[in-house]
């Protein structure tokens, strides 16, 4: 029998990593003639194309805090008609939000069996975000239970993989996904030296980039707190360097005030091409975030030649090679990252030697590999494996 997964997913036209996980799984399997369709239910634009749906939902609005992200209620009838005429050999539940849940109970009355990845540390990000040790075991509580009837969970790394287990879930139900990305959209090629400063910034200057939600739970206070002292230390040694934040979220007015005159900036979110070219044309990437599951913009900017700054905790530091590629330092330890900064922004061959391995060591993480194992594990749980 061929395989037909039916996906349900909360986030589709958000500006994340998941999203663009999902879009590239979608445009691959039509690229390979693989029976495969997403099913969502937001007021977002999407990619307009045969193996995505878009149930309209009954109500949405913008998360507070999070105005790029939506909060929706979908209809629950109309998706389950929607995946029922579609005949799944699997259903693949990618979130576990509003969508999630109405596609597991899909799954259900379909007798389907279920597929889902761990994309979201929800507990670490209640954690963070919260300080309250109840919402924080609640949220455990809940993710436990919504992944239990799941015949395979796919983790974004190992770290990970452990911590589920923590949770209660049955290991040998994981199953860690080999990383990807699309190798031939991040590349040094595409450097432009003109790009940052007809942005507003100096001609000439080493330039640490994070991109990504600019929120707490990606551990932005801590760069905040770090990066004038690291300013000062090169501007001291005629250095001049500047940080680039490419994203937005709820601590973006905190993090600007904070580092007023301190050579930052701040582009808000930028797509496609344009987010290309600014990796491409920087130095260093700076990625402080302790919650993420895999962190794909690290994955990006080493395509695009750039060392990586990683923490030690979560994903991040399985796709990076320590001393090689970039730095996996001490997550809570912010005299390390000054240190660290100062040292990549002081030693230009370093850059360079590291910049040139992580482009080789990305050469390996191609989507296309990530989505045959991520198919080939679908085909196992259609064939009751």
């Amino acid at each position: 029998m061929a395989t037909r997964v039916v996906l349900f997913t909360d986030t589709l036209g958000d500006v994340n990593g998941v999203s663009r996980f999902i879009r590239n799984s979608a445009d691959l399997a039509l690229t390979t003639n693989r029976d495969f369709t997403v099913i969502t239910s937001t007021n977002f634009a999407i990619p307009k194309q045969r193996n995505i749906i878009n149930v309209a939902p009954i109500f949405a609005t913008k998360m507070p805090k999070y105005e790029n992200l939506e909060l929706a209620l979908p209809p629950a009838l109309a998706m389950y008609r929607a995946a029922a005429a579609l005949k799944p050999t699997v259903v693949h539940i990618s979130t576990p939000g509003s969508v999630g849940l109405i596609g597991r109970w899909i799954a259900w009355r379909l007798g389907v069996p279920m597929a889902g990845v761990y994309h979201t540390d929800f507990p670490a990000y209640i954690e963070k975000l919260f300080l309250n040790d109840s919402m924080t075991i609640g949220c455990s509580s809940f993710m436990k239970w919504f992944y239990k009837p799941f015949a395979r969970i796919f983790t974004r790394s190992d770290d990970y993989a452990q911590r589920l287990t923590t949770l209660g879930i049955n290991p040998n139900n994981l199953v860690t996904l080999k990383p990807g990305i699309r190798i031939d959209e991040f590349h040094p090629r595409y450097r432009d030296d003109t790009i940052y400063p007809r942005l507003g910034c100096a001609p000439h200057a080493v330039r640490f980039v994070y991109c990504g939600r600019v929120s707490v739970e990606k551990n932005l206070p801590l760069l905040a707190d770090i990066w004038p002292a690291a300013h000062a230390a090169l501007h001291a040694r005629n250095i001049t360097a500047e940080l680039i934040i490419i994203g937005d979220g709820p601590f973006r007015a905190e993090m600007e005030a904070k580092l007023q005159g301190t050579n930052t900036h701040f582009l808000g979110f930028r797509y496609d091409r344009e987010l290309a070219t600014l990796y491409a044309s920087a130095d260093a990437f700076v990625f402080p975030s302790a919650t993420d599951t895999l962190g794909q913009v690290v994955m990006e900017s080493q395509a695009s030649a750039l060392p990586v700054l990683v923490s030690d905790q979560g994903g991040p530091k399985e796709v990076t090679r320590h001393n090689q590629t970039g730095l996996v330092l001490p997550a809570r330890n912010p005299q390390a990252w000054t240190d660290a900064i100062i040292s990549l922004g002081t030693d230009h061959p370093k850059r360079k030697a590291m910049g040139t391995a992580a482009h080789t060591f990305l050469q390996d993480f191609s989507i296309a590999k990530s989505f045959d194992h991520y198919w080939s594990v679908h085909e196992q749980v259609a064939a009751g494996r």
